[in-house]
């Protein structure tokens, strides 16, 4: 890769140990599978590196019903049968029917690519067994037109994962991991500086206190990612609440203000009136 090495960018800070991993996945020519919890920047992490490397980014969001072959081709052969019985020309050869799928994509990209796999939890325990010879070897065989698409240059793949299924330990060996830790407080000081960096430190410093303390609160289903305190930082803009304000809030209260923006489902919004009313007792 010589000198072009993946670095933070203007719109993502990123911690050594991640650049690191980035640049060893890169120099190995392995996959480089990126976990941690939802919120963390592991999809936007593939966007970074397209961006860094100025190279083309491709895309494959895994759904539950997403089946291995799709990322390689597909056959549309009830549409040639009805062509075929309408009288349809095109009918006679294959290849109008023959989709290609994302690493066919990736495999004959003029310009070395980014792949982006996310989410590959989400699918069957059998989807990423179903691709290790693929990402192995390169290639794959389209048994319609019997050709073999062969990658000229090996992808850049980012593979994302919620550990909402283990993967299989086949598959885990062939790939370079790395984990983001949720950011500390000075990371993510300087992650808001990149998306306010107008924003008083003031209310910085307050609104980081508080989001913390939340994510500490022993029983919650749920904390609240990097993403849901940027948005609640841009809420308080909008309404124009100061760190005075966050700090003058009565603390019986517990539940921050907008909190909607922080706490996403009902069970920790009760932990929290609950709190607030032990609190209320014990005065």
């Amino acid at each position: 890769m010589g000198n072009n090495q993946f670095t933070s960018t203007k719109n993502y800070i990123a911690t050594d140990d991640l650049k690191v991993a980035v640049n060893a996945a890169v120099t190995l020519e392995r996959p480089l599978l990126i976990k941690g919890e939802p919120g963390t920047g592991k999809t936007v992490l593939a966007h970074e590196i397209a961006t860094a490397l100025k190279a083309p980014l491709l895309e494959w969001h895994i759904k539950s019903t997403t089946k291995a072959r799709q990322g390689l081709y597909e056959y549309d052969a009830v549409a040639r049968l009805r062509d075929s019985q309408l009288g349809e020309e095109k009918a006679r050869e294959v290849h109008p029917y023959i989709k290609r799928g994302k690493l066919w994509e990736a495999f004959t990209s003029p310009q070395r690519p980014v792949l982006l796999i996310d989410e590959i939890d989400k699918a069957d325990i059998e989807f990423p067994n179903d691709l290790l010879q693929e990402l192995d070897r390169m290639e794959f065989f389209v048994y319609e037109t019997g050709e073999t698409v062969k990658a000229t240059t090996r992808p850049i793949i980012v593979i994302t994962s919620n550990n909402e299924k283990e993967l299989p330990d086949a598959f885990l060996r062939r790939c370079f991991f790395h984990y983001i830790a949720f950011p500390d407080a000075k990371t993510m000081q300087a992650i808001v500086d990149v998306h306010f960096p107008d924003l008083k430190k003031d209310l910085v410093a307050e609104a980081l206190k508080i989001f913390y303390q939340l994510r500490d609160t022993p029983g919650l289903k749920k904390k609240p990612s990097t993403s849901e305190l940027l948005d609640w930082l841009k809420l308080l803009l909008v309404e124009d609440i100061d760190a005075q304000t966050l700090r003058a809030r009565d603390p019986r209260q517990m539940i921050p203000p907008l909190h909607g923006a922080l706490l996403k489902n009902e069970q920790d919004v009760h932990l929290f009136e609950r709190l607030a009313f032990i609190a209320a007792r014990e005065r």
